[in-house]
């Protein structure tokens, strides 16, 4: 049986790398250039008729959306048997649903573009790592397989790696609370979250914390860190509180607007770890980030 041929955009290039390093896989090549104008041209190298293939994209913008989007349209009419689509970070979750009327749902709309590929004889496979909004696999229309992979063991090892005994695992509110609980009693440990109140539409107060953390080490899991805003409020409440050491774990590291170097100037905070699921994870060379990959994991997928 011929191996898989594993193909990514070039923002996830350091994945597909990782991949093949741990399994027994062909690696897709492609050409990318960009014309004057901008327009994107994009060619296969390697050849997908009959192959089961797989395709590493991330959808951290709009231009990468489409990127992802043509090239698995490419592999498709080039006769790929299966494809199996790895989404090591979705976004859109800040518009997967209307709040007022006429706003457009974006998670809805890039989730109804991409079930409108061909489908390949085997079907087409989509996969999501710690999603944001966990309805939005059920956007996807027709005959898409769907599986949402959850990073918690990567988690769990870097919290145990991370705090001393008898540490509380923690997150930054109560929207976050189940997973965090889920995560707590997978390593027996004490759950907590903040309560917050809003202040204005980009501000909010931390009112009160649900566990005692006086004189114990905290990780505070948030699935996503942008700016960090919230992340510092919480840290410092749990400071406050009386926490020893606080650390942070996240799925995706988006680190937007110097959110790293906010977060390491906040004083609160011992150490953030990462995975890779995010690009801008791997930019950033600080020590004190440390970034886990999930290649082991896209792997037992495949």
């Amino acid at each position: 049986m011929e191996k898989k041929v594993i193909f990514s955009i070039p923002d996830y290039k350091y994945l597909q790398e990782e991949i093949l390093l741990l399994g027994d896989f062909e690696g897709g090549e492609i050409e990318v250039k960009i014309f004057p104008d901008g327009e994107r041209y994009q060619r296969i190298l390697t050849p997908v008729n009959g192959r089961d293939v797989v395709l590493i994209g991330g959808t951290i913008s709009d231009s990468d959306t489409l990127e992802i989007y043509d090239l698995a349209y490419a592999l498709i009419k080039y006769g790929a048997r299966s494809i199996r689509i790895i989404f090591p970070y979705f976004g859109y979750s800040t518009m997967e649903r209307a709040v007022k009327t006429g706003e457009v749902v974006t998670a809805k709309s890039r989730a109804v573009m991409f079930s409108s590929l061909p489908r390949t004889s085997l079907g087409n496979h989509f996969i999501f790592f710690d999603l944001h909004s966990e309805g939005i696999p059920h956007y996807f229309e027709g005959q898409a397989l769907i599986s949402h992979v959850y990073c918690k063991p990567i988690v769990v090892k870097a919290a145990r790696e991370l705090a001393d005994d008898g540490f509380v695992m923690a997150c930054t509110d109560a929207g976050r609370a189940k997973w965090v609980e889920s995560l707590a009693n997978e390593m027996g440990v004490n759950a907590a979250f903040v309560f917050k109140r809003r202040i204005s539409g980009e501000e909010t107060e931390v009112t009160s914390i649900s566990a005692d953390v006086a004189g114990k080490d905290v990780v505070i899991y948030d699935d996503m860190v942008r700016t960090g805003g919230s992340l510092i409020n919480a840290a410092k409440a749990y400071k406050a509180a009386g926490a020893k050491k606080i650390y942070t774990i996240t799925t995706h590291g988006l680190f937007n607007n110097d959110a790293l170097n906010r977060i390491q100037s906040s004083g609160v905070i011992e150490k953030v770890v990462s995975t890779d699921t995010h690009p801008n994870s791997i930019a950033l060379k600080s020590d004190f980030l440390q970034v886990k990959s999930i290649a082991a994991l896209i792997v037992a997928q495949l």
